[in-house]
């Protein structure tokens, strides 16, 4: 089987970062999920006071 891959960045807010509007990013996975994408990873990306900067999420579904 063959895959296509799709990457989902959500930048985080704050003054120092890590505040991930929880809203916004789950109504980015169920319209992928509608879309038949499959949640594969999801991790932040840190700097340099440990806050999260940005949520990356990756998905995967068959090649149609």
């Amino acid at each position: 089987m063959k895959w296509e891959y799709r990457t989902l960045k959500i930048a985080t807010t704050g003054w120092l970062g890590g505040r991930l509007d929880e809203n916004a990013f789950t109504a980015y996975m169920n319209q992928l999920g509608r879309e038949e994408w499959e949640l594969v990873s999801a991790f932040d990306t840190s700097q340099n006071c440990g806050a999260s900067r940005d949520v990356i999420a990756v998905f995967k579904r068959p090649v149609r």
